[in-house]
Order: C-alpha cells, then sequence, then structure tokens
C-alpha cells in the first residue's frame, strides 16, 4: 500500500476507489491541505473490508512518511475545519456530520498507532506543523500551533454542541479521539517531571476560562443524561448495510490495537441486551474529565511561560528540583461548579469571578447513586467531596442520604469482589462525610426498610447508621482475616470515631458488632504479644540478635494496641454522650464484659476502662436490686436497662476529648491520581500496546492499588502513637484546635 495513484477511474469499483484513497493518504507523495484528495477522503462511506496486515502497513507507511508528507498534521486540521461547519450549518446535514465523524475516526487511528509506537519521548514522529509554504497560507491563526488549534477546535465543538440523536455519535468519537490525543502520558513515567512532552493535553489546559468551563459542563450533563445513539442507519452512512465492518472499521482487532470503533459502539449502544442505564457516551466523558481534571503539567523554575497560560500557580505547586506544578484550569472549574438552582451572589454575598460551571447538583447526586458500582463514578464523586465544598454541602442537606450510602456499603459489603482503589476510595468518601455531625445525626434518623444484598441475617427497619457501623466492623474483619492491611482499619476506626458522639439508637446487632470489634482485635493483639515472646526465647536460645527481632515484633503489637485503644475512645464517647439513647450498646457490653477484664490494668487502656466498669457498676447494681420470678431473659434485662437508663446521669464518668478526625490530600495527588485514572481507562474500551506503557509499573490490565502506593513510599511504623502513611494524613482534633496526628504524609 505504497505511493497509489489519487485519481481512480470512474469504472472501478468502490473499495478500489477507497484503496487509492486511503494508498495516497499514507503514501510518499505530499498533497497540499488544499487538494480534493482530503474531501473525497472524508466523503468516503467505509463500508468495504480490509484485512488486519493492510490496515497495519497503511498506519506504518503513514508513519514512515509522515515526517515529509505532514498528512497526519493535515487530516487533524481538516477534522477541525469540518466540526466548524458542523457548528455552522444551518440545518443538520447527514453529510456534514459523516465528515467530521470519518475526519475524527480517521486521525484516532493514525494519532493512536503514532503515539504507540513512537521511538522518541517528545513525540516527534507526529510532526505536529505544516510546511513552509503552507504555514503562510493563514490555514490555522497565525502563532498558534497545529496541537492548540486542533484542541481548540475540538473543545469547541464539545462544549457548545448540543448532545442530539444527530449529533451524538460525533460526540463519542470526539471523546475516543481525546483519549486517543491524551494517551501520550502512558508513554511518561508515574512522576511528572519538566521534561515530559504531551502536545495535545499540554495545549487543552491552555484554553480560556469560558471553553473550560463549558466543557467541563457539558462532560458531566453526558455523565447524568446518559444519552444513547438511535438506530438511523441512513443518517450515517459510515455504516454498511450488513454486519460486516467498513474500511477502517477493522482496526479494532488489528494488531495495532487501536480504539473502540464506530461500529462496534453502535451495535452496543442499540443491542437489546445491554444494560439500560450504561452508556459509552456517559462512561467516555467521565473518563476524559477525569484525566483533565488530575493532570498536572510540570514546569522547570527558569522555562518561560507562553501569554495565554494561566497566571496562578496550583496551592498544591512545589519546589522540587527547581520545578512546579502549574495551576489545573478544569480541577478549578469542577471545584467551583456550582447549582444551577444556586443564585451567582453566594450567602455572604460575594460575586463569583469568572465563568462558572453551573450543574443540576440533584441529576448528578441521583446518577453517581446509581452508578457507584463503576470505580469512575467513585473517583468523580470522591473529587467532589474533596474539592467542591458547595457539592459537599449539599450531599450533607439531604434528606436521602440513602441514595449515595446504601450503594457505597453494599460495595463494602462485597469488598472482596472489588478492587482496593474502589474500597479505599469508598471509605475515604464516608471519612469527609463523617466530618460533618448533622451527617453523623442524620444517618440515624433514616430507617432502612430491609437489605436484601446482607446475607448473614436478615435486618429489617434497622437504621442507616446501624447498618454503617455493621459494615464498617465487617470490613476491619474481613482485612483483618485477609488483606491485613493497617491503613484500612485506620480508615474504619476513624469513621466510626466520628459517628460515635452522635449514636442514637444502634441497633442490638450493630452494638453486638461493636463490642465484638474489640473482642477481635484484642485477640490479634494476644497472638502478637506471644508471638513476639516465643520470637525472642528462641533468638535467645539460639545466640541470634533478639533485640531487631523485638523491635519488630514491638512495631505490630503498638499499632494494635493503638486500634483497641480507638475502640474504646468509640464505646467511650457513646456511654459519655449518648447513653440514655442507646440502651442495646449497654446490654452488649454487659453481656460481653469478661472481654474488658483483662485489660483492666493495662497502663494504656485503664482510664478509658473506668468509664465502662463504671457503667458496668451501675446497671449491675440495678439488675440485683431487681426481684425477678424464674429466670433472666434478654427481654427482661434490656426492660432492666431501659428503665434504668433514664435515670443515668453520669455521676464519676471522665470526660474525654471528643474525637475528631479529618482526611487531607497527600502534596503530590498526581502520583497516584494520573496512573490511576489511566488504568480505569484501559479496563473500559481502550487498549495501548503494553510495550509502550511506562506510566504504569507492570503490564496492564494493573490494579494500581492505594495499598502498594503506600508502601512503596514509606512502610508503616510507630513514633509516639503516631502511625505514619503515605498518600493521605487523618487528624485527630481536640475541641480546643489542637492537633494530634494520627497520620501524615512524608
Amino acid at each position: 500500500m505504497g505511493a497509489v495513484p489519487s485519481t481512480p477511474r470512474r469504472s472501478e469499483r468502490h473499495w478500489e476507489a477507497a484503496e487509492n484513497l486511503i494508498g495516497a493518504l499514507v503514501g510518499e507523495k505530499s498533497f497540499p491541505i488544499s487538494s480534493e484528495l482530503w474531501k473525497r477522503i472524508l466523503e468516503l462511506p467505509l463500508n468495504l473490508q480490509w484485512p488486519q496486515d493492510r490496515i497495519t502497513m497503511a498506519c506504518q507507511n503513514l508513519v514512515k512518511n509522515n515526517y515529509h508528507t505532514r498528512h497526519l498534521a493535515k487530516i487533524l486540521i481538516h477534522m477541525v475545519w469540518c466540526l466548524q461547519d458542523c457548528m455552522s450549518a444551518s440545518s443538520e446535514s447527514s453529510m456534514i456530520y459523516t465528515k467530521a465523524v470519518n475526519a475524527t475516526f480517521i486521525s484516532s487511528v493514525f494519532l493512536k498507532f503514532a503515539i504507540e509506537n513512537s521511538k522518541s519521548v517528545k513525540f516527534e514522529e507526529l510532526s505536529l506543523s505544516l510546511d513552509e509554504a503552507e504555514e503562510g497560507q493563514d490555514v490555522i491563526p497565525s502563532g498558534q500551533s497545529v496541537e492548540s488549534f486542533v484542541m481548540q477546535g475540538v473543545l469547541n465543538f464539545i462544549g457548545a454542541s448540543e448532545v442530539s440523536p444527530h449529533s451524538c455519535l460525533l460526540h463519542h468519537e470526539l471523546l475516543n479521539f481525546m483519549l486517543v490525543a491524551m494517551s501520550t502520558q502512558l508513554c511518561s513515567g508515574p512522576s511528572p517531571g519538566p521534561k515530559d512532552v504531551h502536545p495535545f493535553i499540554d495545549a487543552t489546559m491552555l484554553q480560556e476560562p469560558a471553553l473550560v468551563a463549558s466543557v467541563v459542563r457539558r462532560l458531566l450533563l453526558n455523565f447524568v443524561t446518559r444519552a444513547r445513539i438511535p438506530y438511523n442507519v441512513a443518517a450515517y452512512p459510515v455504516y454498511s448495510d450488513g454486519n460486516q465492518p467498513g474500511v477502517l472499521q477493522r482496526v479494532g482487532s488489528a494488531a495495532a490495537n487501536f480504539v473502540l470503533l464506530p461500529y462496534y459502539t453502535f451495535n452496543y449502544l442499540v443491542s437489546s441486551s445491554a444494560d439500560g442505564f450504561r452508556s459509552p457516551l456517559a462512561d467516555n466523558s467521565l473518563l476524559v474529565l477525569l484525566i483533565l481534571i488530575h493532570y498536572r503539567k510540570c514546569i522547570a523554575m527558569d522555562e518561560p511561560i507562553a501569554d495565554n497560560s494561566l497566571e496562578e500557580v496550583d496551592s498544591v505547586s512545589y519546589t522540587k528540583e527547581k520545578s512546579y506544578f502549574h495551576d489545573n484550569p478544569y480541577c478549578k472549574a469542577l471545584e467551583n461548579a456550582l447549582d444551577v438552582e444556586f443564585n451567582s451572589v453566594d450567602i455572604e454575598g460575594n460575586t463569583q469571578n469568572g465563568p462558572l460551571v453551573r450543574l443540576p447538583y440533584a441529576s448528578l447526586f441521583d446518577t453517581l447513586g446509581l452508578c457507584l458500582a463503576e470505580e469512575s463514578s467513585v473517583l468523580l464523586l470522591y473529587s467532589l467531596v474533596h474539592g467542591n465544598s458547595d457539592f459537599l454541602e449539599y450531599v450533607l442537606v439531604r434528606t436521602d442520604l440513602d441514595t449515595l450510602l446504601m450503594p457505597i456499603l453494599e460495595t463494602l459489603y462485597n469488598a472482596s469482589k472489588r478492587t482496593s482503589n474502589q474500597i479505599y476510595m469508598l471509605l475515604i468518601i464516608l471519612l469527609i462525610l463523617s466530618q460533618d455531625s448533622s451527617f453523623n445525626a442524620s444517618i440515624h434518623k433514616l430507617i432502612v426498610l430491609n437489605v436484601p444484598w446482607y446475607q448473614e441475617r436478615l435486618l429489617h427497619n434497622t437504621s442507616l447508621g446501624s447498618l454503617m457501623v455493621v459494615i464498617l466492623i465487617r470490613t476491619v474483619k474481613y482485612n483483618l482475616s485477609k488483606l491485613r492491611d493497617v491503613y484500612l482499619h485506620t480508615n474504619c476506626l476513624a469513621i466510626l470515631a466520628n459517628m460515635a458522639p452522635h449514636v442514637h439508637r444502634l441497633s442490638a446487632y450493630a452494638s453486638q458488632r461493636l463490642v465484638s470489634l474489640f473482642d477481635m482485635l484484642s485477640r490479634k493483639y494476644d497472638k502478637l504479644a506471644e508471638l513476639k515472646n516465643d520470637k525472642v526465647i528462641k533468638a535467645t536460645s539460639e545466640s541470634i540478635d533478639g533485640e531487631s527481632i523485638a523491635e519488630e515484633m514491638s512495631t505490630e503489637l503498638h499499632i494494635y494496641t493503638d486500634f483497641l485503644r480507638i475502640v474504646l475512645e468509640i464505646l467511650n464517647a457513646i456511654l459519655t454522650y449518648t447513653l440514655p439513647q442507646n440502651p442495646e450498646v449497654v446490654y452488649a457490653i454487659m453481656h460481653r464484659q469478661e472481654v474488658f477484664q483483662r485489660f483492666k490494668s493495662h497502663p494504656r487502656f485503664n482510664e478509658l476502662l473506668e468509664n465502662i466498669f463504671s457503667v458496668l457498676d451501675f446497671f449491675d447494681s440495678r439488675m440485683d436490686m431487681q426481684r425477678m420470678d424464674g429466670e433472666w431473659s434478654v427481654d427482661k434485662v434490656l426492660q432492666v436497662i431501659i428503665i434504668n437508663c433514664r435515670s443515668w446521669r453520669g455521676d464519676g464518668m471522665k470526660m474525654f476529648t471528643q474525637l475528631r478526625f479529618t482526611y487531607e490530600q497527600e502534596n503530590h495527588p498526581e502520583e497516584f491520581f494520573i496512573p490511576y485514572v489511566w488504568r480505569l481507562v484501559l479496563t473500559h474500551s481502550f487498549t495501548f500496546n503494553p510495550d509502550a506503557i511506562n506510566l504504569l509499573p507492570m503490564e496492564y490490565p494493573i490494579d494500581v492499588s492505594i495499598k502498594q502506593y503506600i508502601h512503596v513510599l514509606a512502610s508503616y511504623y510507630l513514633l509516639s502513637n503516631v502511625i505514619v502513611v503515605a498518600w493521605l494524613w487523618i487528624t485527630k482534633m481536640a475541641e480546643q484546635d489542637t492537633l494530634y496526628k494520627v497520620g501524615q504524609s512524608l
């Protein structure tokens, strides 16, 4: 498929014409950007078949000849011109949209192959420029690069054009194109550096604020509305009449591993067997948005900044080897997005500056609740509740918190079937929500009639707060037996600690689980203490240095000592602040009081256990005062507790500082989020040459877990009761605003 003549005879078949035209596109001869060749290529119906080897050969030839022909840059420019025609057309012409779809698809195919097979870290094979003769013809605005012109055109169409039955396919192909254009990140290392070159996404970051806001809004609306492509073959001649793929539609199964193809996308969208709520347009919109908001451009301190770049440096910018991170406008747009029902003047009367993204928070909230089984939706929810204070406030005042919490708790219940990333993200979301006292109070007022996915026992008419306690404790139990991840323990206990002072009418089952949590951790503590003594004795008998072994074992033992103390503080908070409203907790402690007895003289626990034993003494004495005919039953004991809860005054109880844990993101989140987002992209319909991937630490598909990421940076250790982890810190705050660090980032 070399230099094939570009003017086929009229008598030739359609496939021969297509062969000639595509051959000219990838051949050695350079055709001017004004050549009739481009118009004829874009008007091809693309309903003929090519074998895999011909498609791969076409891509190889275009890349080989591109430095001379600059055909890749020219087809990209024609794609933008087609998009401009679509936007300026008075009516939705079928041929105009067909040309735009074809231009976008062909650009994606060849651009992806060029990126995957680039030998240069600067992607010089793309040759994103025109020759001198054509540069002087005002093909693109003076002073603007090809990549900037292309991304501006693509983003203009996405942000300004409504998704209609006629334009839906084009929107989807443009999102595919953006995934391809931004996939240069896969070829770079996991830690962004000043020498990284990403021409298209860097150009995307330099667009005007109004355009950025319109794109973020459109991508989120696509996620919410979940549009589907209607079956209308006449409007899309890119498809064949039968079930055979077209000229370039075979590329998806070729060795080159190209993007998801329109034909297969179309069949998936209109398939009667597909999940009615699934929408590839919505999925790709979300993936593109996540890539955009989590990208960080590292710039050398002495590197000049373009005039149209943003002036401000991100608040998390840092100086490292004379470099810093540039502000991300898409992240800022998401963080400042407001509800469509919210007035432009905030509650303090301050007018918001610059273009704002306005979204229907209610629809976004409901859609997130329906989609949290997808990791990408979980990451969006995290990005919103962590970065957008207005959306977080909206979530906290909703009276139907079960819309979000029930799918979150169900996913945690099925933790063994989920990735560790998804579990950690959900726990962090719960931790952020639990920082609000009104949230902790309201979840105990919401009653869940039944929980069909909970298999251990029937749960009827239980409060959402009680269910949350049960699931968090179950997560700790699963982690203790399977994962043995200290950070997961810390996060679960932090959420429970935030909830504790606001617990109201905790169910009998949740109360039992809470006491059994202390018992479970205490048994782990006993095993570690016994193992430590055995190892030290063995090392001493074998003349091995026992000090290092003892120090190693002491670290883990100290960690579980802290965990036990947190559980005791949780119980103390309930007994101190809400005992009259929680008779089931009192019953559970009385029923299992032997688990606390052996720690009564422990120096780390004795002061916390004093309150527990004060409660036990009070209710035991009331039990002794009761005259009972026959045996004590559960109902009779509970009735005595309920009656005496009314006379409980808390005399002699020690008041401890109320626990409050908060979440803060680590200083360099891009080192986790950029690989994580691209791992999500790769698990969807996007494929990439594994040999070209440097962003992810091993062959994909990869579970780039937060746990693994933490352990890369630092191992856990204790220092003055401080559990040090990477990627986030959790801070225990006293009422006097003093800080006691339970975890901090390195």
